[in-house]
């Protein structure tokens, strides 16, 4: 298993701009999510510390930690703390996941396409960060049980 933690607060991916070069138009990523996922592909690559990557089904665990609003009383940021309260404000969830799985991209797993199992949760925290756990999942053939099952 694979854990790391990428600090600060947690980004969702952003949406691809049309920008124009030399008269053409092309899709390019904002810089801002450009910036993160580096950022998330420099802690995958110091958790990885050499290590191939995987070549096979993964599962994933992401703890998304929010900040607290500041702006809340001291009892209403208590409550957050204990997660009596919950994050439902941007970034989302999906685009997060989005976020995480392309900067892992050629570090963590050739593509996240090898994920096949994902547990997500979004939390308000004194620290705001994603930490992130990945896992080889062996796969089972059961030939042998189907094979009798028809027999």
């Amino acid at each position: 298993m694979i854990a790391f933690h990428v600090p600060g607060a947690p980004q969702g991916k952003g949406r691809p701009k049309i920008v124009k070069i030399g008269g053409f138009s092309r899709m390019a990523t904002p810089s801002k999510t450009v910036a993160y996922e580096g950022l998330i592909a420099h802690a995958a690559m110091a958790a990885m510390a050499g290590a191939p990557l995987f070549e096979g089904p993964v599962g994933c665990e992401l703890t998304i930690h929010c900040a607290v609003p500041q702006s809340w009383s001291g009892k209403k940021q208590r409550s957050a703390l204990a997660s009596e309260i919950l994050p439902t404000s941007k970034p989302d969830i999906d685009n997060v996941v989005k976020a995480i799985f392309d900067g892992c991209n050629g570090v963590l797993w050739r593509d996240d396409v090898l994920v096949v199992e994902l547990a997500v949760r979004k939390r308000y925290a004194a620290t705001p960060g994603v930490y992130v756990k990945a896992w080889a999942l062996v796969e089972r053939v059961v030939q042998a049980d189907l094979m009798g099952a028809a027999a």
